[in-house]
């Protein structure tokens, strides 16, 4: 397949187009910078210049391609303070390709999140689709409803698919939620976590995640759900203790109140309890794990250099 992607020199990207290439597939990279584009043909793929916001830029790759994943998200806007201005990009991109692949049967990927789709308890693939009532478009659940906008255009003759992340991708060069919570630790001196830090999180290798997109593209039905977990929930105090003995720092409590003073922009997610399964995942693409789980992932060291 010639495959378009989105976000292909990011950090997820980065695995996967090798992972499309390795297996046959062409690959047609977006690419907003010079360094992204030098990037992706030294990876082996074509380029094509453009921005999320480049709409006509989106349609006209989509058109020209046999398949569409879509990586890209505004993290540096959100993070900055604007998530909804960055959900409203990844939502006009999603209705944009929505309108070049309907009919088509052509496969078209996006990534979602799984934090949060069902606070304190294990949470399958069959969660967080809601009752069929109207899909957010505002607030901290617009992401979500762009999954479900993906997953209704199987009515319209798109393969489409919502491959839920974890919050942690872990690996060698990681730059998310693990390497902000060592700065820190570091930072404060201490290595923490909220309340008694049993809450969990799932996690998954990058080069895991990166072959779950390539079988979802592949052969995933329309209309499904993914989930890309090795764990399905580690907890963060565990996570706390690897970083601790790591960096030779004490490993403590900070009492719930108290996180978004510690932790920064982190204190809204580091005490979430969000589990989830990949159950149905491996039944249904024949997806096993073989990367290490995150707190193996720790001990390598790489997360401390």
């Amino acid at each position: 397949m010639r495959v378009f992607v989105t976000g292909a020199s990011g950090w997820i990207g980065s695995a996967v187009v090798p992972e499309l290439i390795g297996a046959g597939h062409e690959v047609v990279g977006l690419a907003r910078s010079d360094a992204s584009a030098d990037a992706l043909v030294a990876a082996g793929a074509d380029v094509r210049r453009g921005t999320v916001d480049d709409l006509d830029v989106l349609r006209s790759a989509a058109a020209a391609s046999d398949g569409v994943i879509h990586l890209a998200f505004k993290h540096d806007l959100a993070f900055s303070g604007d998530f909804q201005g960055a959900a409203d990009a990844d939502r006009r991109a999603v209705e944009t390709f929505g309108e070049v692949l309907a009919g088509s049967d052509r496969p078209f990927v996006i990534a979602s999140g799984l934090l949060g789709v069902l606070p304190g308890a294990v949470a399958t693939e069959r969660d967080g689709h809601g009752d069929g009532a109207a899909l957010p478009i505002a607030g901290p659940e617009t992401r979500r409803g762009t999954a479900e906008v993906t997953l209704a255009l199987a009515d319209r003759g798109v393969r489409s698919a919502a491959l839920r992340l974890p919050p942690t991708v872990h690996g060698d060069g990681d730059g998310g939620f693990v390497p902000a919570l060592i700065a820190v630790a570091r930072a404060k001196g201490v290595a923490g976590y909220v309340a008694d830090g049993s809450n969990r999180w799932p996690a998954v290798h990058r080069d895991d995640a990166a072959r779950l997109f390539r079988l979802a593209l592949e052969k995933a039905p329309a209309g499904s759900t993914l989930h890309a977990t090795g764990d399905d929930g580690v907890p963060i105090r565990s996570v706390a203790e690897v970083i601790g003995r790591h960096l030779g720092l004490p490993v403590a409590s900070v009492a719930p109140q108290d996180a978004a003073g510690h932790f920064g922009w982190l204190g809204g997610f580091i005490g979430a309890d969000s589990p989830a399964s990949s159950e149905l995942t491996r039944e249904l693409l024949g997806w096993q794990p073989t990367g290490p789980g995150l707190l193996d992932d720790l001990e390598k060291g790489h997360y401390f250099h």
